[in-house]
């Protein structure tokens, strides 16, 4: 079975969502920075000529393939034939014949010899025309002057030549396209022409090329709508993973609000928002647990006023109705003692509930506090049951003591733990018939006194067991005015108080119907005292 990942940190989740973010801008930048550099490329694209003159496609006569190689910035070439006709130009301005003479005077385009022409003044104040000639392997450089008629007043020129037309002079020194360097290649046709292609050059001035150049910024306006989508994808990215989360939770906790009790369960995104999501299904949980606490409580204290009244009510209607019929003269003479008698007793029952009402709640007040002190268990049931021991006989009941001979010393408050022993064996003396046998035990197991009380009656019903030490629980369904209900109740809050507990054994030892069980922390002194 595959493991369900472990979900991952909220600071993890945005320190790699920012990365993340961060690399796609850089992505993003580089790209358009791609595309720019190859719009610049496409823009500034100088001419191939070496491709050119490389090209099947010149001695084919396929010229118009050709034109892919002049480039973007305004270089253009023509294919003239053996008699110097124009036969084929990529651009305008070319002319439709150009002699034989006229070319030789444009650099061979793959030849060794670099030509540069100047104008200068003669001393007469005509122009004068500076001819250099530089060969680039040997560095060697001609130098011929020409005076206004083109013709060679310095220098020898190594072609012989001494003088030059207009044309051939504009040709030579690429004044004849302004702006463009000339140059020429010579090649045979696929039938054996001779022919010259004239290759021109352009070069952008600053203007243009500036001009260019800032026409190509637009490229940039790209990043602010795909940054703009980055940024929309990457928030409801986060969205999802922290968004959807915290509307499940502002939604339970809302409908907590208004009391309907409900659970996120796995509400997803990251793992400190699925803490915050079990913390409020704990919170739920034991609200829906407090929630039934309070109900159970309200209706125990309902039960408790129910019963407080119907215990009060019975002792109080008798002496009010005895008082009445004595009060109208309704009792003979001889009569009243027995009835005053009876009032007497029904006094005496409530007083003792009134009182069992004091100290359960003065056990259950909050500031309730006992007065310990180290005592041996043994030695202190001992005392007690030995005054104890005329009225159980006089009850007609039975004692069978099992108590070992060493000393177990627990913290007790003598006056409180004697309470608890009067609850027990009062509801052992009231609920059981003349003959039972009652019995105390103790011993020591796991740290702590354990103290047996039982007795060989007729036991507790079973389904008055589980609730025999909540408030006016008695052994029986019947409230026969036997006890207030309080006793065990009483005995219980006590021994919490003392560290210990009390508890009806679900299967008494053999011989006895009902056996109580209190355990008690064993006294261990500081080695200091």
């Amino acid at each position: 079975m595959k493991s369900k990942p472990v979900p991952g940190s909220l600071f993890g989740l945005l320190v790699r969502n920012y990365l993340l973010f961060t690399l796609t801008l850089l992505f993003i930048a580089g790209g358009i920075f791609l595309l720019w550099n190859a719009w610049l490329d496409r823009l500034f694209r100088p001419a191939d000529w070496s491709g050119l003159m490389s090209d099947p496609a010149l001695i084919s006569g396929n010229y118009e393939r050709l034109d892919r190689y002049v480039g973007s910035t305004g270089s253009a070439f023509a294919v003239y034939d053996e008699e110097s006709m124009l036969i084929y130009t990529s651009a305008d301005g070319f002319d439709p014949v150009c002699t034989y003479d006229e070319l030789s005077c444009v650099p061979v385009w793959d030849g060794d010899t670099m030509v540069n022409t100047f104008e200068q003044t003669g001393a007469d104040g005509t122009p004068r025309y500076l001819v250099l000639r530089q060969s680039l392997s040997t560095s060697k450089v001609e130098t011929v002057v020409l005076d206004d008629y083109f013709q060679v007043i310095f220098g020898e020129p190594v072609d012989g030549r001494m003088d030059y037309t207009p044309r051939e002079f504009s040709y030579l020194s690429g004044r004849r396209f302004p702006g463009c360097a000339l140059f020429r290649g010579n090649f045979l046709s696929e039938d054996g022409t001779s022919m010259t292609v004239l290759l021109r050059e352009a070069s952008l001035s600053d203007a243009d090329y500036t001009r260019r150049l800032q026409e190509s910024w637009w490229i940039w306006l790209l990043f602010l709508p795909l940054y703009l989508l980055s940024a929309g994808l990457f928030i409801t990215w986060l969205s999802r993973r922290i968004g959807r989360p915290l509307q499940r939770l502002n939604e339970a906790v809302v409908s907590q609000s208004e009391g309907r009790m409900v659970r996120v369960g796995d509400c997803g995104g990251t793992r400190e928002i699925r803490r915050i999501g079990e913390s409020f299904d704990h919170f739920s949980d034991q609200l829906a647990e407090s929630e039934a606490e309070r109900r159970r409580l309200d209706q125990g204290r309902q039960k408790l006023i129910a019963d407080i009244s119907h215990d009060l009510k019975t002792p109080i209607t008798v002496i009010a109705g005895y008082i009445d019929a004595i009060r109208d003269g309704k009792v003979p003479p001889e009569e009243q003692e027995r009835y005053l008698q009876a009032i007497q007793g029904k006094a005496a029952a409530l007083t003792e509930l009134v009182n069992a009402f004091h100290e359960y709640s003065k056990v259950e007040h909050p500031e309730f506090v006992l007065h310990t002190q180290p005592t041996d268990l043994c030695e202190f049931l001992r005392a007690y049951l030995a005054e104890k021991y005329d009225e159980i006989d006089l009850a007609g009941f039975g004692l069978d003591i099992d108590l070992p001979d060493h000393p177990l010393r627990c913290e007790l408050d003598p006056l409180q733990f004697r309470r608890v022993l009067d609850n027990l064996l009062s509801n052992a003396l009231r609920h059981n018939r003349l003959g039972t046998m009652l019995f105390f035990g103790a011993a020591a197991r796991d740290g702590q006194a354990v103290l047996t009380v039982a007795d060989n009656g007729a036991g507790i019903p079973p389904q008055r067991a589980k609730d025999i030490f909540e408030p006016f629980v008695v052994g029986s369904d019947a409230r026969s005015g036997q006890g207030s209900g309080l006793g065990l109740a009483i005995t219980r809050r006590i021994l919490e108080l003392h560290g210990g507990s009390i508890s009806l054994s679900p299967r008494p030892a053999r011989g006895t119907g009902t056996e109580f069980v209190l355990t008690l922390p064993l006294y261990h002194p500081d080695s200091s005292d």
